[in-house]
C-alpha cells in the first residue's frame, strides 16, 4: 500500500494517458503520466536549488490546476506550505517567519507581496511560468545551487505539507501532516465516496486549505481520476463549468452551496443536464434546508462529511446511497475511529452530547513547537476536536457545536447552530448565522445575522416573532440584523467568533 505521495500518484488504477489535473479554461489535461514526469522534474528543479526533503516551499498562486501541481510536486520532494495568495506584506512576513520558508513559489513575473516579504527574509523565489497549452504542467525557474537531480524518495513518516489552523481565538498553530497522514486521508475519501478513474471532480475550494487539497485534488489523483481546477469560486460562472467540465461531482463549504442555490432558478436546464453522481459538503455545518434543496436542484445525493486540518480532513462522511443519509448528521466513521466523551473523559451513552474525539492513520503527531496546545488536544492517543456532538444508535455523528461558540447567556448555553436551522425554516430567509454579542449585564446575548431572499422579504421584528414560537425564550435572537451579506473567512467559512466585531456591533 503507497504511503506516500509519490506512491500514491504512481499506483493510481487507470492508464497513463488518462485525464489527471484539468482546467477550466479550455487547456489540454494533463495526464497521469505526464503528472509523474512533472513531479520528478519539478523535484530535481527544487533540488538543484538547494531545495529537499525537510525544507519548506511557501506557495502563492491563484486558483487553478498549477497550484495543484505545485502541492503535488512540493509535497513529494520537499515539504508543502500553501498560503493564501490574498495575504498583506504582513501577513506573509507572519507567515513565511513562522514556517521557517526555504523558499516562495510565485507566479512568473506576477505582483504579490509576498516579494517584499520573501526580500526582507532573503529567500530565493521560484518564478512558476505555466505551459499555456496543458493544465497544471509548468518550469520553475530561479537561483541555480547545482545541477538538477532526483531528490530522495520520501518516508511516509516525512512531513508533506504544513498548514496553520485559522486562528480565530488564539496565535495560529502549525499543523504539520506526514505522507502517510495524507495517503490513508486520500484512501478514506475515495473509499467514502466510492471514487474511481472514471470520476471527476470540480474543484472551487482555495488550494491553500485541507479541504480542497485533499478532498478535491488528492482522493481524485489516488482514485485515478480527474480533478478541474477552477480558478476560484464564482457563483455566476458555477452552472458554465457544469455543462464544459461534465463533473461527476463537486465538493464546496455551505456558504458556496447556498450560493449556487440562489443563482439555480435561473440555470434550471443547465442544473437537469448535469448528471453529477452526488454533491459532497464539508468544513462547516450543512443546513438540512439547504440539503434537502441541493437534491432537488441536481437529483443526486448530497453528501455531508465532516473534516479538520488536524486530521488530514476527513473524518467523518454520510455514505452513498442505498445507505442512509441523516440530514443534519455528519455521518459515520470514514477511517478514523470516532467518539464522543463527556467532560470526565467517559465515554458518552448513544445520544448523549460530548466533545468529538478521533485516532487514526490521517491525524497528525501533533502540533508543530507547541507542548501546551499538544498536552491540551491530545488525550491518550485521541485528538480532542473541540467539537459538541452526539453519536446515535447508528453510529452517525451530529455536531451540535463549537465547545468555543457556545453561547453563554448569562449561565444558560446556547447552540448556535439550532438558531441558525430555526430562522432558516423561515420562507424570507436565505442564511442566517447566529453569535454571541457581549452584553454587560449577561456577559454574552444571542444574535443573528441573517441574509433574506431577496429586499422586503421579511423584517428582525417577524424573525424574532418565528424564532420565539419555535425556541426557549433564552434562545431567541435579541438582536438580528439584516444583510446583503454574511462575512466569511479566507476558506469561504462564516467565523462565528469575531462577528459581532466584523458587523460593527461590538469594539
Amino acid at each position: 500500500m503507497a504511503n506516500t505521495l509519490p506512491g500514491l500518484i504512481a499506483a493510481a488504477p487507470g492508464p497513463g494517458a488518462a485525464p489527471a489535473i484539468e482546467a477550466a479554461d479550455g487547456r489540454a489535461p494533463l495526464s497521469r503520466s505526464g503528472l509523474r514526469d512533472l513531479v520528478r522534474d519539478a523535484g530535481a528543479a527544487l533540488a538543484a536549488r538547494g531545495v529537499g526533503r525537510g525544507d519548506r516551499v511557501a506557495i502563492a498562486l491563484p486558483n487553478g490546476p498549477e497550484a495543484a501541481t505545485a502541492f503535488l510536486a512540493a509535497a513529494s520532494a520537499a515539504v508543502a506550505a500553501p498560503l493564501n495568495p490574498a495575504f498583506t506584506a504582513g501577513e506573509f512576513a507572519f507567515y513565511l517567519g513562522d514556517l521557517r520558508a526555504r523558499a516562495v513559489v510565485l507566479a512568473a513575473g506576477a505582483e504579490s507581496p509576498a516579494r517584499e516579504a520573501a526580500a526582507a527574509r532573503g529567500l530565493p523565489i521560484l518564478e512558476l511560468a505555466a505551459d499555456a497549452a496543458t493544465a497544471g504542467r509548468f518550469a520553475l525557474s530561479g537561483p541555480a545551487a547545482g545541477p538538477p537531480a532526483a531528490p530522495p524518495p520520501p518516508a511516509p513518516d516525512d512531513t508533506a505539507l504544513v498548514l496553520h489552523t485559522s486562528g480565530t481565538t488564539s496565535r495560529p498553530k502549525i499543523v504539520p501532516l506526514a505522507h502517510a497522514n495524507l495517503a490513508a486521508s486520500a484512501r478514506n475519501i475515495g473509499a467514502a465516496l466510492a471514487l474511481g478513474p472514471d470520476d471527476r471532480c470540480l474543484n472551487v475550494m482555495p488550494l491553500f486549505h485541507i479541504h480542497g487539497l485533499v478532498a478535491a485534488v488528492l482522493s481524485s489523483v489516488a482514485a485515478g481520476g480527474a480533478v478541474v481546477c477552477a480558478p476560484g469560486f464564482n457563483a455566476l460562472r458555477f452552472f458554465a463549468w457544469l455543462e464544459a467540465c461534465r463533473p461527476s461531482w463537486y465538493t464546496a463549504v455551505p456558504t458556496m452551496h447556498q450560493a449556487i442555490l440562489a443563482r439555480a432558478p435561473r440555470n434550471a436546464a443547465a442544473a437537469a443536464r448535469a448528471g453529477l453522481r452526488f454533491v459532497r459538503s464539508s468544513s462547516a455545518a450543512l443546513p438540512p434546508q439547504a440539503m434537502t434543496a441541493l437534491e432537488e436542484v441536481f437529483g443526486a445525493p448530497v453528501v455531508e462529511s465532516y473534516g479538520m486540518t488536524e486530521a488530514s480532513h476527513q473524518m467523518t462522511s454520510n455514505p452513498l446511497p442505498p445507505a442512509a443519509r441523516k440530514p443534519g448528521s455528519v455521518g459515520v466513521a470514514a477511517g478514523p475511529e470516532v467518539a464522543v466523551a463527556r467532560e470526565d473523559g467517559a465515554a458518552a451513552a448513544p445520544g448523549e452530547e460530548g466533545e468529538v474525539m478521533v485516532r487514526g492513520a490521517n491525524v497528525t503527531s501533533g502540533y508543530e513547537n507547541a507542548p501546551g496546545a499538544n498536552a491540551e488536544a491530545f488525550r491518550g492517543g485521541w485528538l480532542r476536536t473541540g467539537d459538541l456532538g452526539r453519536l446515535d444508535s447508528d453510529g452517525y455523528l451530529t455536531i451540535t457545536g463549537r465547545l468555543k461558540e457556545i453561547i453563554n447567556r448569562g449561565g444558560e448555553k446556547v447552540s448556535p447552530r439550532e438558531v441558525d436551522e430555526t430562522l432558516l425554516d423561515h420562507p424570507g430567509v436565505a442564511q442566517a448565522v447566529a453569535f454571541a454579542l457581549p452584553h454587560p449585564a449577561l456577559g454574552e446575548e444571542v444574535a443573528a445575522a441573517v441574509v433574506p431572499r431577496e429586499p422586503g422579504a421579511v423584517d428582525a421584528g417577524a424573525l424574532r416573532e418565528f424564532a420565539a414560537a419555535r425556541l426557549a425564550a433564552f434562545k431567541v435572537p435579541r438582536r438580528v440584523v439584516l444583510v446583503d451579506e454574511i462575512p466569511k473567512g479566507p476558506t469561504g467559512k462564516v467565523q462565528r467568533i469575531g462577528l459581532a466585531r466584523a458587523l460593527g456591533l461590538a469594539p
